[in-house]
């Protein structure tokens, strides 16, 4: 057994997002995501459901055409087939993503 920190993770540059999965087992994926966005990042249209929440920062997310202001604490459920794409962080946004089959 390890103990990690999701905390003491690399930074991300400006317009880039930095991924590591924490778990992962046959149904299910937990992922520690941290993004400095200026400019939308890739549209997502994914094969699984996602749960996502901001832990640290500010962001906008377009899901389904519809834009929304996050800050620290929010989350969302994202249904999988959604078209998504976060369009801006402030620096070193850090997430926690939840993606289930």
């Amino acid at each position: 057994m390890d103990i990690n920190n999701l905390y003491g993770r690399e930074e991300p540059v400006e317009n880039s997002e930095l991924f590591s999965t924490l778990f992962q087992n046959d149904s299910l994926k937990i992922e520690s995501i941290r993004s400095w966005l200026k400019s939308p990042g890739e549209m997502y249209n994914q094969e699984k459901d996602e749960w996502v929440m901001l832990l640290e920062g500010s962001a906008e997310l377009e899901i389904n055409r519809r834009t929304f202001s996050l800050t620290r604490g929010d989350y969302c459920f994202i249904p999988k087939h959604t078209p998504h794409r976060v369009l801006s962080t402030s620096k070193n946004a850090l997430w926690l993503g939840v993606f289930s089959s």
